[in-house]
């Protein structure tokens, strides 16, 4: 399957979005020879700053082999922003809806017409309070074994420091580097023609994060926690504490009104 042409409008991108990515970030770019020269494939990506698509896209950009994002249907309908993300291809998710499948399936369709979709398997931005990837959604990985088409996992470290997530504001200086690092394909084959089963897909995701996490590992010259964040995990540790909190808040008021109830004497021998 021969690769697609980059195309006006991803070519109308990168003459916008490269200068000032070339001003504000230096590069250290490491194994772009792992992206294929030809045919379908995914890449897996870690996601740790609001900028870190365009940081991302700059890298694979300059392989030749563009990606086509996953991002939320809201972004197509907004002018130019609307007009350049339909351009160039990529694909809206509709969250919470009837047409929540309908990315998946145009996940495949790209992929089957030799494309390269990207995916960001977190789901969001890392909660990990130091920045490692979390535990991944299963989307990537139905995408894969359904086409059987190679995943390239992918970290990136860099973007985060110039704009750490959920900050309002960039950190200018001194000037961050963009440190890139893609994988050689994710070893899936043990997974193929089987049934597609939550536990499957659990274990076929936990590969591929295992190797982005390996990548990043590499990329900081650190051991990353041996268990990955769960965000799920950490909803339920919440809402026990809450649940909790509120036991102990109603346990005090209980006493509060006894003894209460206690200080308050009868009045006797009052009449004449």
């Amino acid at each position: 399957m021969p690769r697609r042409r980059i195309g006006f409008w991803y070519r109308f991108a990168a003459v916008i979005c490269k200068p000032p990515l070339v001003v504000l970030l230096k590069r250290d770019w490491r194994g772009m020879e792992n992206i294929p020269a030809e045919g379908g494939f995914i890449t897996a990506v870690n996601h740790n700053s609001h900028i870190d698509p365009l940081a991302y896209a700059h890298f694979q950009y300059n392989t030749g082999r563009v990606p086509r994002f996953l991002a939320k249907a809201g972004l197509f309908n907004k002018g130019f922003v609307g007009a350049a993300m339909r351009g160039t291809g990529q694909i809206p998710v509709y969250r919470e809806s009837t047409d929540a499948l309908s990315a998946f399936r145009a996940a495949i369709d790209a992929v089957e017409r030799g494309e390269c979709v990207a995916f960001y398997p977190e789901g969001t931005l890392t909660r990990d309070p130091d920045g490692w990837p979390m535990t991944g959604k299963t989307g990537a990985a139905r995408v894969a074994l359904q086409t059987k088409c190679p995943v390239i996992p992918v970290a990136q470290w860099g973007a985060n420091e110039l704009l750490p997530p959920y900050a309002r504001k960039p950190r200018l200086f001194p000037r961050k580097t963009s440190r890139v690092l893609a994988g050689p394909p994710v070893d899936l084959s043990r997974f193929y023609d089987r049934e597609m089963t939550p536990e499957l897909l659990k274990e076929a995701t936990e590969a591929i994060m295992a190797a982005v996490t390996r990548l990043l590992e590499d990329i900081r010259g650190e051991k990353a926690p041996e268990t990955p964040y769960d965000p799920r995990v950490e909803r339920l540790e919440q809402r026990r504490r809450t649940h909790a909190q509120r036991r102990r808040q109603d346990r005090i008021a209980r006493e509060d009104r006894t003894r209460g109830d206690r200080a308050v004497v009868p009045e006797e021998g009052l009449g004449t």
